[in-house]
């Protein structure tokens, strides 16, 4: 089933560098194709320099970047990131970049948040233009950049999407969409759709939709949904999240909808069960999948076998 596994990827969580190089190498080891990491999943490490320590002790798995918080970092600092990296492991890195929350930028880090979407399609035409054409010539609102490379790097760029408008600007602009606690109906009845308008008004093929999904093999049932709850509840705080669900019909002020949408993001129960599902949905339109572990238990077995779940489809 070599077909599912190059369209799954796993996202990795450790507390810190060390510990998470080992599950990049373990995950390999497995038959694991691709690993995501979000801007904190590696104990708060920098994400771009840690999945370039992990490219140099591992031989094929693909890194991503799920995602690089765009306001936080010049695009010519990013490229500079992956063209070191594309040095160590060529092919072998998709960046995946977005604008996060206004909360998260303006109250830790003290940045604006102004004219999101405006600011991705900018900082990607420099990102791009800088990475696949080795030079960058540009004039914008939000930056005025020159530049030149030795060389080029064609790492794919793709663009964190939870509404229409961004699943639209990814269709036209990026080298793929990352959903993230998007249920599936939303993502096959309105993300698809709003991609395929976008890739057609730039006459070009829709580009791939990764997919986030919870994920548990603990087949504790009421531990399991206490989790994906709680979850839901925690992004449900965030305004771009609250936007998204209730567009694709949960009102998340319900306590019935909350319960609802916590067990449609999530995909649990026994190996065979886990794998069936995974199957099911690569089966129903969904291009590609990015797992992550429910955190019901601090279980580091559980990861594994999650990994040899993935490593043999």
């Amino acid at each position: 089933m070599s077909e599912y596994r190059d369209r799954v990827g796993l996202s990795v969580q450790a507390e810190n560098a060390a510990k998470g190089l080992e599950k990049v190498v373990y995950a390999e080891s497995v038959g694991v194709k691709q690993l995501w990491m979000t801007s904190l999943s590696i104990g708060g490490c920098d994400t771009l320099s840690f999945c370039c320590v992990a490219a140099a002790k591992t031989q094929a798995i693909k890194l991503g970047t799920s995602i690089l918080q765009i306001y936080t970092r010049h695009p010519l600092v990013t490229a500079q990131q992956a063209l070191t990296f594309w040095d160590l492991a060529p092919g072998r890195l998709r960046l995946g970049i977005g604008t996060s929350h206004r909360s998260t930028m303006e109250g830790r880090f003290g940045i604006s948040l102004v004219s999101p979407l405006g600011y991705l399609k900018e900082y990607a035409s420099v990102l791009r233009s800088a990475l696949w054409e080795g030079k960058v010539e540009h004039r914008g609102k939000h930056f005025k950049v020159s530049m030149s490379f030795t060389r080029k790097a064609q790492v794919p760029v793709l663009f964190a999407a939870l509404g229409p408008n961004a699943f639209r600007v990814a269709g036209e602009l990026s080298d793929g969409a990352i959903s993230w606690m998007c249920p599936k109906e939303y993502l096959l009845k309105r993300a698809i759709p709003e991609m395929e308008a976008g890739a057609r008004h730039a006459k070009r093929t829709r580009p791939p939709l990764v997919a986030h999904v919870l994920v548990s093999l603990n087949q504790d049932e009421k531990a399991v949904h206490e989790a994906a709850v709680k979850t839901v509840r925690q992004y449900g705080a965030l305004p771009f999240y609250q936007n998204m669900f209730k567009e694709a019909g949960y009102d998340i002020t319900q306590e019935s909808a909350v319960h609802e949408l916590a067990h449609s993001l999530t995909i649990s129960g026994s190996e065979q069960k886990v794998r069936e599902r995974i199957i099911d949905l690569l089966s129903e339109g969904i291009d590609e999948l990015l797992l992550m572990q429910l955190q019901t238990t601090e279980n580091e077995t559980e990861w594994k076998r999650l990994s040899q779940l993935v490593g043999c489809l």
